[in-house]
């Protein structure tokens, strides 16, 4: 399964090994993470998180291939594929997902390729995701007795 389209000829954005960003990008096209990105990462196009790159927020994206570590959650609805060296703490939703051996990833995951059913289920999920934030606000700050 090929995540990339003909019109992703080449990498439009690049966040190189050694460099870091603090703070949300919003950017346009294909962009390839190489380094560390603590913040939200949202683009039009395909992403790679290579290797050794970390990423410490949420990612919204047409596509994701993760080599690296994801700390938040994926939103790609084309598809999302997690490669044997990839470590994802977050939940993903998708069409089409894959994760190759020794994948570590903790979180929930929604994959359906019916858009219809994958918009339904998207939904809910969000539905669930904001009740409970909302119920542990409300708690927090309060001491368990």
């Amino acid at each position: 399964m090929s995540i990339f389209n003909s019109e992703d000829v080449s990498i439009n954005n690049v966040l190189s090994a050694g460099s870091s960003v603090k703070g949300d990008m919003k950017i346009s096209g294909f962009m390839r993470i190489d380094g560390d990105l603590d913040g939200d990462l949202e683009t039009t196009g395909a992403v790679i998180i290579g290797a050794k790159a970390r990423v410490r927020g949420n990612i919204t994206a047409r596509s994701i291939t993760v080599s690296g570590v994801v700390l938040g959650d994926i939103t790609a609805p084309d598809a999302v594929h997690l490669l044997s060296s990839s470590t994802v703490i977050g939940d993903v939703q998708t069409h089409r997902f894959r994760a190759d051996e020794n994948v570590v990833f903790h979180g929930h995951c929604i994959s359906i390729v019916d858009t219809e059913n994958y918009e339904r289920a998207a939904s809910v999920w969000r539905d669930r995701e904001a009740i409970a934030s909302k119920a542990f606000m409300n708690l927090k700050g309060r001491e368990w007795k």
